[in-house]
């Protein structure tokens, strides 16, 4: 390969051991995507099929749900297509389009995470105004700029990539994300260093501040109320804090890895903690919901119901 940008293919040199554990990694990831896809659908279908779910907070979980199928459709596939191959390489326009994707995926949760708070916070903290603050038109202009905002961020951090001129054509990933892409570059990155850092930060520190802002304002209301108003307010905010905490811890570690490069981790668990945001939070989010609210789990148990019984009459 001659050092220029019409050189169109990268070489992905994360993986580890494939020539002993190809079928072992092969098998688990694909049980890993097959089980995101149902768990995600299945709460996805329940909140669409009943229309006493479609109030605000169901349909920011079904907003939720949906985006964690647009992040690992971004990653398990072409995962999978790599550990079967004997060449693990992508080409040029793939991998920033990976980027893009999975850039978006992330940039949309916390927009998500922080839209769902909003609902909470006006829910326990302003009940008589939330028919007036929380309408189904809000709701849905909400959502819409929860992903319009990150392709338009994304979509420029992407285009300030594809400018560089790149020297090296291999990546220390399994996958393709931005970062990685911009220290292959042998001319200056200063700009897409300052703008990565602007979107970094206007991505992630008003949602978090926004988040930690509304609970700790839902916890002053519950300390003032009932035994039973508390018991209500956490049955529907225990899961989005889970879930916000699981992201957040995920996502720093992704970035802490892949910016520092530390020599004392083991190659192997680099690995497995780059692909976390994309593993853990779009397996759990559904169980977590599935099973702490109560009105999607009666919802489940329905629709179990109904099936054994159709069964039983056939």
């Amino acid at each position: 390969m001659d050092n220029s940008t019409s050189v169109t293919y990268f070489t992905l040199e994360g993986h580890v051991g494939l020539e002993h554990y190809r079928y072992v990694y092969f098998i688990f990831t694909l049980t890993v995507y097959i089980m995101i896809i149902c768990f995600n659908t299945v709460i996805i279908s329940v909140i669409y099929k009943n229309k006493h779910l479609h109030e605000p907070m169901y349909i920011f979980i079904a907003a939720l749900l949906f985006n964690a199928l647009f992040g690992t459709t971004a990653l398990y596939p072409k995962l999978l297509a790599d550990l079967l191959s004997e060449k693990q390489i992508t080409s040029y326009e793939a991998c920033i389009f990976q980027a893009f994707c999975m850039y978006t995926y992330g940039s949309a949760e916390f927009a998500l995470l922080s839209a769902m708070a909003y609902d909470r916070y006006v829910s326990i903290c302003k009940p008589l105004h939330y028919a007036a603050l929380v309408k189904m038109h809000i709701v849905r202009k909400l959502i819409v700029l929860s992903w319009f905002l990150p392709c338009c961020t994304i979509g420029i951090t992407v285009l300030l990539t594809s400018r560089l001129q790149l020297c090296k054509f291999k990546l220390n990933r399994i996958y393709c994300d931005n970062y990685s892409i911009v220290k292959l570059s042998c001319t200056g990155t200063s700009l897409n260093n300052i703008y990565g850092l602007f979107i970094f930060s206007i991505t992630v520190f008003p949602p978090v501040i926004f988040i930690i802002y509304s609970y700790i304002r839902i916890l002053s209301v519950c300390l003032k109320n009932s035994k039973d108003f508390r018991r209500k307010a956490l049955q529907t905010c225990l899961p989005h804090l889970l879930i916000f905490i699981i992201f957040s811890v995920n996502i720093c570690f992704e970035i802490i890895n892949n910016r520092l490069e530390s020599k004392h981790i083991p190659h192997i668990i680099v690995m497995i903690m780059s692909v976390e945001y994309l593993l853990i939070p779009p397996l759990f989010n559904p169980i977590i919901y599935g099973l702490k609210l109560q009105e999607i789990l009666n919802s489940i148990r329905r629709l179990i119901s109904c099936k054994k019984r159709a069964q039983i009459s056939f």
